[in-house]
């Protein structure tokens, strides 16, 4: 790609269009894991994606000084981002940016104290007031309103700690290296509480389920969006009773089926859990916590790795539930590969997975990976090859497909699919001026199958 190609995505614009936008490690010295790539001296990186081959064009670096962007939420309906900055040593800042469909440059608007360090996950309620936030290193779960007027997220409206405000064990200035999983690192990383992530159920948008990974349990919340507030409702474990060192990471639902999917950094496990719609309602209806039921439900534990590699030599980064609700794919890191499970439809055995296969990265360390609106293409950040891989993902067979794309980015930590809303020459979005939606891509065409000449390498 060159920078001709850039400035002619500049002048012809792409309002309604597919971005990507990645984000990078700045700075390596106050993280809790140790990095090997590339230190990045601009932070995000912003692309136009052709839907038709899944190559990507360069349309933007941004210019402010943000340190450790490591996660990403998209607005649901205008065109802002936010992001999150990852540090050991200092709070998190969440940052509000405004993203331009015609050039696809971020232009930063705001930023809000996380009031907590090793931030590690943004989430916007049902009607975009509040952003729930999580930090990891101090556990603690934030609230945070967002402005009606400029979608600015402002202070913190209440603030959650599963630590009791005790002091944490281990330091930020002397610590394991959490890329590491044997029974040392292990150990430290699971001597005191450590959220990674919270999300709303989507049946009623009203209880949060945070994952702790130093815990290995799945905390439950009734969520009160008037009064920005989390009132803690029971845990449950994110695996079998006698299993430890699980380490919950990140949890996702399924579309359709009332299931929800826990992986398990440490123990490179995916819990499978069904959502008891009944004990939801009972938690809403103002039950005493103490006597609050568990809403979620063990069903199935399977393992992301082959049996024949050490678990001690791998940990999981994302997953995710395909937006056709046919897959769960979910990526490891040491193992570099991308493992896809196909789910079960079949009432019997509604929600349970079994495995389509693993599908290396073509780099190192897939901390993230995106698929595209159309979910046809899928984007790995390969955070130790300073790079990020483009693969066609097969909607019959689950199989992952390398396209040969490969862009040079400097420790990509996150892919965001930023699907943009046209706006006119006053930087409205009509979604803002009209509160109409603009109609979603609608799907692509499969296409055709790899040159053979390709596809003898896969």
């Amino acid at each position: 790609m060159t920078s001709a190609d850039a400035s002619e995505g500049a002048v012809h614009g792409f309002e309604g269009q597919q971005l990507i936008v990645v984000s990078c490690y700045t700075r390596f010295d106050n993280l809790a894991h140790g990095p090997k790539g590339t230190q990045a001296k601009r932070s995000l990186y912003t692309f136009r994606m052709d839907p038709s081959d899944g190559q990507l064009v360069l349309l933007s670096v941004t210019k402010d000084e943000v340190m450790n962007p490591a996660f990403s939420r998209v607005h649901p309906t205008l065109n802002y981002l936010y992001t999150c900055t990852e540090s050991v040593a200092e709070n998190g800042e969440i940052v509000t940016w405004k993203v331009c469909p015609r050039t696809g440059m971020l232009t930063k608007l705001g930023s809000a104290d996380a009031g907590g360090t090793s931030t590690c996950y943004l989430t916007l309620d049902k009607d975009c007031s509040n952003m729930l936030v999580v930090n990891y290193w101090n556990a603690t779960i934030g609230v945070f309103g967002v402005d009606k007027k400029d979608n600015v997220v402002k202070g913190a409206r209440t603030v959650y700690d599963p630590n009791g405000g005790r002091q944490m064990k281990a330091r930020h200035d002397k610590h394991v290296n959490h890329s590491e999983n044997d029974n040392n690192a292990q150990a430290e990383r699971q001597a005191d509480p450590h959220s990674h992530a919270v999300i709303l159920d989507p049946r009623f948008g009203r209880i949060a389920f945070v994952p702790d990974l130093g815990m290995d349990v799945i905390r439950q919340f009734h969520f009160d969006p008037a009064a920005g507030k989390l009132t803690p409702m029971g845990m449950v474990r994110s695996g079998p009773p006698a299993a430890r060192a699980l380490g919950p990471r990140y949890i996702e639902f399924h579309p359709t089926l009332p299931f929800c999917y826990v992986i398990n950094e440490l123990s490179s496990e995916i819990s499978v859990f069904e959502f008891d719609t009944a004990a939801a309602q009972k938690i809403l209806a103002g039950i005493d916590p103490a006597l609050a039921p568990p809403t979620l439900l063990l069903r199935q534990t399977i393992r992301t790795i082959p049996d024949a590699w050490p678990r001690e030599s791998n940990t999981c980064g994302r997953i995710t539930v395909h937006s056709s609700g046919n897959f769960v794919l979910v990526s490891n890191r040491g193992h570099d590969s991308i493992t896809v499970f196909r789910v079960n439809h079949t009432p019997a055995q509604a929600g349970m997975l079994s495995v389509c296969g693993s599908f290396h990265t073509r780099g190192a360390t897939p901390r993230h990976f995106q698929f595209d609106e159309s979910g046809q293409w899928l984007i790995s950040a390969n955070q130790d090859s300073d790079c990020i891989a483009i693969f066609r993902f097969n909607l019959a067979t689950g199989r992952l497909e390398w396209t040969g794309h490969e862009y040079h980015v400097p420790s990509p930590n996150f892919v965001a699919n930023v699907w943009t809303q046209s706006e006119g020459m006053d930087g409205v979005s009509e979604a803002e001026s009209t509160g109409e939606l603009a109609p979603p891509p609608a799907p692509l065409t499969p296409p055709p199958p790899l040159p053979a000449v390709v596809a003898a390498k896969l």
